[in-house]
């Protein structure tokens, strides 16, 4: 398996096109410190129109603002996966309070009204038959999740949050992985399926199967 960047912040396809309203970074500063906020992807096209993860809070103004570029409101998007809890994922999500909302394995009704569906290890929460769906990638944290989009003109995407934080990341996930032989698995049978991943903190990323 090798990668290559995509090159480009959207992938087109039929119904679904993806584009990364804001690519994720992760800088160390000198005092030791790390300066990091997440990438946020926007899945519209279809009949549902997602986000998934919001970024951190500390740039409120952004998330709307990348929004109405796209020429939308926070009141179109119908569902938003946070693939983790960490604040540089879930910073925003009050701005959708309408939405469906999947926060790792929770899943939720904009009327506030928890649901008994979870993505659990082996049993996908399908959100469009053959198209979206939240499958379990534990590892980062316990109860992390990917969003994988079929059907895109490069086929499989799967947007990743923190179970991959850049290409090439091997000198890194493990420092940050609660879990790091499940995240090992998660990231093998990510890459055994995905043609491209979206990682929580750098751009996106083309697999190829030779």
């Amino acid at each position: 398996v090798r990668t290559s960047p995509l090159g480009a912040q959207e992938v087109g396809g039929a119904p679904y096109t993806l584009r990364v309203l804001q690519e994720g970074f992760s800088r160390p500063q000198p005092d030791g410190t790390l300066w990091a906020d997440g990438s946020v992807t926007l899945v519209r096209g279809g009949p549902l129109t997602l986000l998934v993860d919001t970024g951190g809070p500390w740039d409120r103004w952004r998330l709307p603002q990348l929004l109405g570029e796209q020429g939308l409101s926070p009141g179109d998007v119908t569902h938003v996966v946070c693939t983790h809890g960490h604040s540089d994922h879930v910073g925003n999500l009050n701005l959708f309070p309408r939405a469906t909302l999947a926060v790792g394995w929770d899943l939720s009704r904009g009327d506030g009204r928890y649901l008994p569906q979870r993505p659990e290890e082996g049993r996908p929460l399908v959100l469009h038959p053959g198209h979206l769906e939240v499958t379990a990638t534990p590892g980062h944290t316990l109860n992390h999740v990917s969003l994988v989009v079929r059907g895109t003109s490069l086929g499989t995407v799967v947007v990743a949050g923190d179970l991959f934080e850049k290409e090439e990341d091997e000198e890194e996930w493990r420092r940050w992985s609660e879990e790091p032989r499940k995240q090992e698995r998660s990231r093998r049978r990510v890459m055994a399926m995905a043609d491209v991943i979206v990682p929580g903190h750098g751009p996106p990323f083309r697999v190829f199967r030779d």
